[in-house]
Formats: structure tokens, C-alpha cells, sequence
């Protein structure tokens, strides 16, 4: 398939981050400030890339490049590109949330006047991640999809374990790899099975054959449940939530870039990309649905409760996420789109400023040591509370916007039950939100802050280029001018239907809400007029179960000792005593003994085989006779 010169190159996006990777890995000790430079390079040029392919596809709409890569019989496999709406969104998305987190570690991975000893690995990896989550969004075919999947995975093994003689940080890369890893052997069983169905793993041509009746529901249905298992994982949705946290032992802009633009997005991505063959699935979309609701709630009450600011915004990640899958539930692509973007841009503004924190607090974490770091960091404090307000709900920022329309969805396609829980989540949202933001920048200072001071350059202008789209990004869900038609709102601009709207009461309750929540984060942690620990001391059971995170990570833990390792033992005992001693073993003792007990018969002496051949021929008579 091909369209005209800026989408045809799209290509070149991902290729450019896979070469610096290439490039930087091998090279990285002869190179200035180990490679940085080159990754930048890479990347900036991704983003500029974008402009013109975004420009021509709004001109002369979608289109891609595929190319002919093998063929096994009358299966033909391809590796193809496809730029569209979805896949632009994220383009944009992935290459300027990359761009200025490269930027940002600039200054983020030098201490002391010195760059860390592993920063050109770490620009390397960097690529590789970026490279393979932009080879992800254009793929047009489930294969290509799943190898970038995959490789998006190693990405954030790298990267989550980059300080891996930090045991913590070795330990939470694998549980990173081991626990997307369950989802991904469900997406792979997914897309053999789409595969068996219908000969190929081009996707649109998956979603024609599905929308006329060539798969029958039992596999359709199967197909799309294991595929939204690979989603699960990588967008960490209950129950495979537990590697998001932990992951926070990588390096800060890490965790910036997997929690805006490119890990976790990848699920979201996926069940956007294939909401025509959910759409035919509805048991599945309703599982969809029910898991991003219960994940909304659940790791808002769970970021009430951590003191450690990178996971309080991890918890906040989770929760958002949810809120992404619930839309996708309620059918609503665009307003997941749309919610993704903004929270993404915000994201990365947040854990980039709890990054600047850190930098200037020698690495301390623990909002509780913090507070009224505004006064001393003003650029990173009113930025970070911009991202918080933003994922809040505070009108006008995008995040009021995107959130809203996703509660439009969810009212009018989903059970009422689930609009009155989802009104529960925004609450808790401005809640967790206004108790990071307020804990850490107002209110008086919990700890010696003399030696604290504004990051430089480097990290605060990435802050302060990331908060104009938090701001601005809002303005995509209306009507705009634009080159080569008309533009009706961003859901409209994904699905080419539908539009922005407002329900009155619903935004009513909406913004009644987040500012409850946010008073009482102010009343809480800056005004005094309440006690932070109320809610603890009247609910000190509920309280415990969430600090110990309803106990999924010991639930885990039980499961792999009593049952894992039980299971494990016994298969090593099989294996030892049957296969190994019994089959392997005996079978070459058996053929040892038969033959020391031979050779005895091998004398050489005439008289001793004719004997032996007359003592045979009577044992022949005497069955003989016997049979008879």
C-alpha cells in the first residue's frame, strides 16, 4: 500500500532511533558524552519527521509502505507500515515526550559535575525502547506488532534494571519482564489463533474477514480475551499491575517515558487499534470495561497512601490507565486517544519534576521530608502543579476535557453502576493528585532544605515545554481550522464520527468532585484544617490493606512458594527418579548388564555351543509338543 511521500516515510521514524541504538551501544566509549548527542539527534529528527507525515496524511490521507519479507506455502509475509489517525496520534505523542526526556537526562544522569560512568548504555537503550514502541504503532500486521511488542519489553527490562548493582532495581526489572511476560503468551496464542482463522496477519484484512462472519464467535471471542491479556500486562491492569511499581528503580526519566508515551501505552494502543473486532466481541468488550473500572478505583485509593513520590505517581499511572480501558470498554476510541495523550503529557511533566526533586534532595523520594520545595524550585513546583491539576480535572487543562468525554462515553453506553463508580475515581483522582502536588511544593518545609535549589537548564525547560500542551492540548476537542478540511474535535479526528459535547450535570458532578478532593488535599496538607491521619486513625484496618497494597505482591509471593516451587519440586522428583534414573539410566544399565552377562556365553569351546544348541533344539521339542 502506498500513499504520497510523507506518510511513505514514516518508516524512517522508528529506523532512526533503531540505528543510534546500533551505533551508540558499540561505540559508546569513543564517543562524546557517550553517544548522547546521537540519540538526541535521532529522535529530534523523529519529531520532525512527524510534522511532515502528519501534515500529508491530513492532506491526502492515510497510507504506508509494505514490503515482502517471505513466503511458507501460500501464506505470504509481509513487514508493513501504516500511518493513520491512531497511529499519527501516538507518533506525535512517543517523539516529543522521547525527545525532551532524552533532553531532560542531560542533566538528570550527571552528578556532582560528572556524567554517570553508564550513560552512553543508557542512551542506547533509550533508542532501542523508542525505536521499538514507534515500530509498534505503525506496524499494519499482528507479527510485525508482536516482535515490536516484544522488544518494547526488553526495552524496559534495560532500562528499569540500568543500575543493576542495586539488587532492588535488578529484582524489579524481572518482575517487570516475568509478569508482562503471562500477558504476552496470551496475545501470542491470540494472534495464532486470528491467524489459523483466516490465513493471514494483516489487520485491516483481519477486521474485513471478522466483520463479515469468517470467524466464528466461539474463536473471535477466545482471540480477542487473550489478546486483551497481552494488553493487561503491558498497560498494568489488575491483577498485572504489581512490575509498574517497582519499576520506579530505574532511573527517573525512565519511568517518565514509560508512563507517558510508551510501555503502558502499549496496551491501550492495542485494543484501540482492534476495537472493530472487540466491537464483535461484546462479552469481551464488557471484561474490558469491568477490569478498567475496578483498576480506576483500586490504585487511586492504593496512591492515597504511599509516601514515596515516583510511586504515588506510578499508583496515579495505573489508575489513569484504567480509566483509558473503561472508555475503550464504553466503545469510546477517541476519547481513550485523547485521554492518553493528555494524561501522557502531564505524566511525563510529573515524574520529570519529581526528578528535578530528587536531583536537588540528593535522591530522597519520601514526601513526607518534603514540602514548600515551591519557594526554593519555582519552575519545577509550578509546572508539577499544573500536570497535577491537569490529571485532576481542573478546567480548562486538557485533562478536564479528555476525562469528561470519557465519562460521556461510559454514561451512554455502559450500566449505570458504572458511571457512579467512575464518578467515585475522579474523586479520588484530585485527591491523590492534590496530596503529591501539595505535600511536596506547599506548605511548610518537613525537613533541611538549605542546600536545595532549581535544576538546571537542561531539566526545566523540557518542564516547562511539556506543561504548554497541558495546557493547551484541551483545545483539540473542538472545532479547529485546519490545512486540508475541516477538524471537528479529536474524537472525531480518530473515529470520523461524533464530537465534543458537554452533559451539564455531568460535568457539574465531574468538577464538584475534583474540587472536593482538592480541598481536602488543601485542607489536609497545607491549611491544617485537617489531620492527614484521620482517615487512619478511624480506619486503621482499611488503612493497613492499602498500604500493604491489598496484599496482590504477598498473594504472588504464597502462590509461587506453595504452589510454583510445590509444583516445580515434584516435576524435578519425576524428572530425576523417572526420567532420568528409570528411562535414561535404566535403560543403559540394562543394556550394560546384558552385556557382562553375555560375554559368559562367548567361551570359544566347540563342546560348550553344541551343547547349548542341543539344550535348544529339546526346549523347542518340548514347546512344541506342549502347544500341540
Amino acid at each position: 500500500m502506498s500513499a504520497s511521500i510523507g506518510t511513505d516515510w514514516a518508516w524512517l521514524i522508528p529506523a532512526l532511533s533503531a540505528a543510534a541504538f546500533f551505533v551508540v551501544l558499540p561505540f559508546r566509549r569513543r564517543l562524546p558524552i557517550q553517544g548522547a548527542p546521537i540519540s538526541i539527534g535521532a529522535i529530534l529528527a523523529g519529531f520532525a519527521l512527524f510534522w511532515i507525515v502528519l501534515v500529508d496524511m491530513l492532506a491526502a490521507g492515510p497510507g504506508g509502505v509494505s514490503l515482502r519479507w517471505l513466503s511458507v506455502g501460500e501464506t505470504t509475509l509481509s513487514w508493513g507500515f501504516e500511518v493513520d489517525e491512531i497511529s499519527v496520534t501516538m507518533l506525535g505523542l512517543v517523539t516529543f515526550v522521547a525527545l525532551l526526556v532524552q533532553v531532560y537526562s542531560l542533566g538528570y544522569m550527571r552528578h556532582h559535575g560528572r556524567y554517570d560512568p553508564g550513560l552512553g548504555r543508557y542512551y542506547a537503550f533509550h533508542s532501542l525502547f523508542v525505536a521499538a514502541m514507534l515500530a509498534l504503532v505503525l506496524a499494519d500486521n499482528l507479527l510485525f506488532l508482536y516482535i515490536a511488542w516484544e522488544l518494547v519489553g526488553l526495552g524496559s527490562y534495560l532500562l528499569i534494571g540500568f543500575w543493576y548493582e542495586r539488587r532492588s532495581a535488578a529484582e524489579a526489572a524481572k518482575k517487570a519482564f516475568v509478569t508482562t511476560r503471562i500477558g504476552d503468551v496470551g496475545l501470542l496464542i491470540g494472534v495464532i489463533m486470528l491467524f489459523r482463522a483466516t490465513g493471514t496477519f494483516d489487520i485491516s484484512t483481519i477486521i474485513h474477514v471478522a466483520q463479515n462472519g469468517g470467524i466464528d464467535d466461539w474463536t473471535l471471542s477466545v482471540a480477542m480475551f487473550l489478546i486483551f491479556l497481552g494488553a493487561m500486562g503491558k498497560s498494568a491492569q489488575v491483577p498485572f499491575h504489581v512490575w509498574l511499581p517497582d519499576a520506579m528503580e530505574g532511573p527517573t526519566p525512565v519511568s517518565a517515558l514509560i508512563h507517558a508515551a510508551t510501555m503502558v501505552a502499549a496496551g491501550v494502543y492495542l485494543v484501540a487499534r482492534l476495537m472493530p473486532m472487540f466491537e464483535l466481541a461484546p462479552l469481551v468488550l464488557a471484561v474490558v470495561a469491568s477490569v478498567g473500572l475496578f483498576t480506576f478505583v483500586f490504585a487511586g485509593a492504593i496512591a492515597l497512601v504511599v509516601t514515596d513520590i515516583k510511586r504515588a505517581l506510578a499508583y496515579s499511572t495505573i489508575s489513569h490507565l484504567g480509566l483509558m480501558m473503561l472508555s475503550l470498554g464504553a466503545g469510546g476510541v477517541g476519547a481513550a486517544l485523547f485521554h492518553l495523550t493528555a494524561h501522557g503529557v502531564a505524566k511525563a511533566m510529573l515524574f520529570l519534576g519529581a526528578g528535578s526533586v530528587m536531583h536537588a534532595m540528593d535522591d530522597e523520594t519520601d514526601m513526607r521530608k518534603m514540602g514548600g520545595l515551591i519557594r526554593r524550585m519555582p519552575l519545577t513546583g509550578w509546572t508539577f502543579l499544573i500536570g497535577a491539576a491537569s490529571l485532576a480535572g481542573v478546567a480548562p487543562l486538557a485533562g478536564f476535557f479528555s476525562k469528561d468525554e470519557v465519562l460521556l462515553h461510559v454514561l451512554e453506553h455502559l450500566h449505570p453502576v458504572f458511571i457512579a463508580v467512575a464518578l467515585a475515581g475522579v474523586a479520588l483522582s484530585a485527591l491523590y493528585m492534590a496530596r503529591v502536588a501539595f505535600a511536596t511544593f506547599l506548605g511548610g518545609a518537613r525537613s533541611d532544605q538549605r542546600g536545595v535549589r532549581e535544576s538546571p537548564l537542561v531539566m526545566t525547560l523540557p518542564l516547562i515545554l511539556l506543561a504548554a500542551p497541558a495546557v493547551g492540548v484541551g483545545a483539540l476537542a473542538f472545532d479547529l481550522p485546519v490545512a486540508g478540511g475541516a477538524y471537528h474535535g479529536f474524537a472525531w479526528f480518530i473515529e470520523g464520527h461524533g464530537g465534543f459535547r458537554l452533559e451539564p450535570w455531568l460535568t457539574a458532578a465531574s468538577l464538584l468532585l475534583a474540587g472536593g478532593g482538592i480541598w481536602v488535599g488543601w485542607a489536609a496538607y497545607v491549611s491544617g484544617r485537617v489531620s492527614p491521619t484521620a482517615f487512619t486513625d478511624r480506619f486503621p484496618t482499611l488503612h493497613r490493606a492499602l498500604v500493604a497494597k491489598l496484599y496482590f505482591d504477598e498473594l504472588y509471593q504464597w502462590t509461587i512458594d506453595r504452589v510454583v516451587l510445590a509444583l516445580a519440586r515434584l516435576v524435578a522428583v519425576f524428572d530425576r527418579v523417572v526420567v532420568n534414573d528409570t528411562a535414561v539410566d535404566g535403560s543403559a544399565e540394562a543394556v550394560k548388564s546384558s552385556g557382562f552377562y553375555m560375554k559368559f556365553i562367548q567361551t570359544g569351546r566347540l563342546y560348550n555351543y553344541g551343547m547349548a544348541m542341543a539344550a535348544g533344539a529339546v526346549a523347542l521339542a518340548i514347546l512344541w509338543w506342549v502347544a500341540r
